[in-house]
């Protein structure tokens, strides 16, 4: 056992020491990769973090036990004929940036992996490559396995453009024709949200006790644009007669004054229901819609990512309520500081 822990210890020192001498981020990588493992992270965990498939980390960590630094060292090209033509490399850049496995015959196949790529290459080009060998090629062709983003798809850049030209007309009535600029949103905040980076003692984990439920909040909540002043509801549900009723208790916190909504194309927003309403307080209250698919005109979606990133994340609630009240006093907290919220949220626009 003893041996064991000085081995360990040993070849902590000597992965961290390469890493700080290593120019090469390859290698750098392949260092990092060994060290978590003598650190005791997992082979699945590590390759998650590292942005790898099991398959290498598993390979590097083999290699490193056999021959030590010297066996995560990278082979110089023996010059042997490349497998692929060049008109075939670019063939296969287009199709695994341009399609997902299914759409080329992988059903239900979302993700590419090495063992995919190596297939759709023996399909179409009838050339058979090994794991370790098209892991080179992808290298080579700038290809990396990374965390995919999510983006809109559909956003219209003139209508966005048109809409910050009318907010801009807008924010210049203020005081006079307008009295109050409020961004309005719905959001669900669930008891188990995300789990998300934090500072912990090194080559540990944080653990985070779960209940096993899936509950959640409904919020409703505005933004003053001008004040920075934030007010949130929790509800059961999303409908026409939630939002009706929360217009007026909007209405209720600014009795005086012409106030102008910002808020986006859900069906609740325009549903007939609103509208007899609408029309009746028309001298009071009007509503400013967002372009389709732009959330990032609605300078309330940061107030969630803000919510969720402080009190939310890592973080397994035991019950609805204790969700209810850490939603609460965030919101309590950050009303003492308004101009903190104007600083983070609203001097983009």
């Amino acid at each position: 056992m003893k041996n064991t822990v000085e081995y360990n210890n040993k070849a902590i020192l000597e992965l961290q020491a390469a890493m700080k001498k290593t120019k090469n981020i390859r290698m750098y990588k392949r260092y990092s990769v060994v060290l978590k493992h003598f650190q005791g992270f997992q082979n699945k965990v590590i390759a998650e973090m590292e942005g790898l498939e099991e398959h290498a980390v598993g390979s590097y960590i083999k290699k490193y036990k056999v021959n030590g630094l010297e066996g995560l060292a990278m082979k110089k090209p023996s010059g042997a004929p490349r497998k692929l033509s060049p008109e075939q490399e670019q063939e296969l850049i287009y199709v695994i940036t341009n399609n997902t496995p299914d759409e080329v015959g992988f059903e239900a196949n979302k993700n590419w992996t090495i063992k995919l790529i190596c297939q759709w290459v023996m399909l179409n080009f009838k050339i058979i490559i090994k794991h370790s060998s098209m892991a080179v090629i992808l290298h080579r062709l700038n290809l990396s396995y990374t965390r995919p983003t999510y983006v809109l798809k559909k956003a219209d850049k003139e209508k966005q453009e048109v809409f910050k030209t009318d907010f801009e007309t807008l924010k210049k009535h203020l005081d006079g024709l307008v009295d109050t600029i409020l961004f309005q949103d719905e959001s669900m905040i669930r008891d188990y949200q995300a789990i998300q980076k934090t500072w912990f003692v090194k080559g540990q984990q944080r653990k985070i006790p779960t209940y096993g439920k899936n509950a959640g909040v409904k919020l409703i909540g505005i933004l003053d644009y001008e004040t920075g002043h934030v007010y949130c509801e929790e509800h059961d549900k999303y409908d026409a007669v939630v939002f009706l009723e929360f217009l007026k208790k909007v209405l209720s916190q600014y009795p005086k004054g012409k106030i102008v909504i910002v808020l986006d194309n859900a069906r609740i927003h325009h549903a007939k229901l609103i509208q007899p309403f609408l029309e009746e307080m028309k001298d009071r209250l009007e509503l400013m819609f967002l372009p389709p698919y732009s959330p990032e005109l609605n300078l309330i979606e940061g107030l969630w990512g803000w919510l969720k990133s402080s009190v939310v994340n890592n973080v397994f609630f035991k019950s609805v309520n204790r969700v209810k009240d850490s939603i609460q006093n965030f919101i309590r907290t950050i009303n003492k500081v308004p101009t903190a919220t104007i600083d983070r949220l609203c001097v983009r626009m």
